[in-house]
């Protein structure tokens, strides 16, 4: 499954989109899956560094928890008010836990200077950036997988 810098290397314009959504609020949302198989919605963020897209956790959080029993994800960018609107950006795939203290304090920052964290890369099976045609008639849905390259779907 492509990393960040893969997805960027093959959909370069989608990916500076996508980067500027995801850059565009601090707080994400983060899908996981739950033991018994129900999702769980829960607040991130993200950072983009050495050519990847990652997300920290809270040591032993319930969604650091989820991601390394089922590494399945969704992220969404978050949302600007309606009449500011300018799109979001949605992601989905697995993640990778990043176990190297090195790394994981380099990336995490602050909140692994008190103790441990968890730090996981995402690596990416759909990304998909939403807006409104020019009329503001009309969403675009731009939509790019490894298989299937990018595609855009307009719904009036």
């Amino acid at each position: 499954m492509p990393s960040w810098s893969e997805f960027e290397a093959a959909a370069p314009a989608l990916a500076a989109q996508v980067r500027e959504r995801l850059d565009a609020h601090t707080h994400k949302t983060i899908a996981t899956v739950r033991r018994d198989g129900a999702p769980r919605i829960s607040g991130t963020e993200s950072t983009f560094a050495d050519g990847e897209l990652w997300i920290g956790s809270m040591w032993q959080a319930r969604k650091a928890r989820d991601l390394r029993r089922d590494p399945r994800f969704a992220l969404h960018s978050g949302s600007d008010e309606p009449d500011d609107w300018k799109g979001d950006a949605k992601l989905a795939g697995i993640v990778e836990e990043i176990t190297d203290e090195e790394t994981v304090r380099r990336l995490n920052g602050a909140a692994a200077a008190d103790g441990p964290s968890h730090l996981f890369r995402l690596d990416l099976s759909e990304v998909s950036l939403v807006g409104l045609r020019a009329d503001r008639r009309a969403l675009v849905i731009r939509i790019w997988t490894p298989d299937g390259g990018e595609r855009v779907v307009e719904r009036a």
